[in-house]
């Protein structure tokens, strides 16, 4: 599966249906629908109100993909903004009620790099969130890494069972190369994510599976190469 990827309902370039298609004939048995919170307004993200209405259409398309006569399915889930204090732009008793939740960093990202750590450190150790999404916040030769004492990042990534996402689109691929080796170092789980925001994006996945490959990720440790209901599990417990 593919647990981050975006729809028309934030910034995305296409409905949650036309998303699902897609990843059904990519051979996805199901994907993670996770467009912004509320924090990000410059990629209309979602308050409580339109999470709930996604929510409804989220149980329509995957009714009519049952009928269809497919067994994928889509999955709930939000990338929420880790707002600087370290605290989530969504309340808990919202985030409970996903399936899968991504934390990124989204504003500020130049900020003094202890406080960067404490902040990603707070959203790896909630309960709520499961994958900690593009870590670095780099855009290759547009934007540098943010600056963060990375052993303490992912060995709260490690302590607290939040995998650490390698992000699938070009302009990102994102850890670097050392950082991933480091997450693998400390014993991190992964999952390796598109961040698709267009059908066609879903085929960079690949990106992230060849950079795994390439720094040696144990297979094991990668949460999306599990069934759903596994997947589940896991966040779940």
């Amino acid at each position: 599966g593919d647990c981050h990827l975006h729809s028309t309902w934030s910034e995305g370039g296409a409905p949650i249906a036309a998303m699902a298609a897609t990843a059904i004939e990519l051979g996805h048995e199901y994907m993670v629908l996770t467009d912004h919170s509320a924090r990000l307004t410059v990629a209309h993200g979602l308050n409580e109100e339109r999470l709930a209405d996604q929510l409804a259409e989220v149980d329509q398309v995957n009714a009519e993909i049952i009928a269809a006569g497919h067994e994928f399915r889509i999955l709930t889930g939000m990338e929420v903004d880790i707002l600087e204090d370290g605290s989530l732009d969504l309340a808990d008793e919202w985030l409970a009620r996903l399936d899968v939740v991504v934390a990124s960093v989204h504003s500020k990202l130049r900020m003094d790099s202890r406080q960067m750590t404490e902040r990603m450190v707070m959203a790896a150790a909630s309960p709520h969130v499961d994958i900690l999404g593009h870590c670095t916040g780099r855009l290759i030769g547009k934007r540098p890494e943010s600056t963060f004492d990375a052993d303490y990042v992912f060995a709260a990534c490690a302590r607290f069972g939040t995998a650490v996402e390698i992000n699938c689109r070009p302009e990102r691929l994102d850890p670097p190369r050392a950082l991933l080796d480091l997450a693998i170092e400390h014993g991190c789980w992964f999952s390796i994510d598109s961040d698709a925001h267009a059908t066609g994006q879903l085929e960079w996945q690949p990106h992230g599976c060849n950079r795994a490959a390439e720094r040696d990720v144990p297979i094991e440790r990668i949460v999306n190469t599990w069934s759903a209901d596994e997947l589940l599990a896991w966040t779940q417990s």
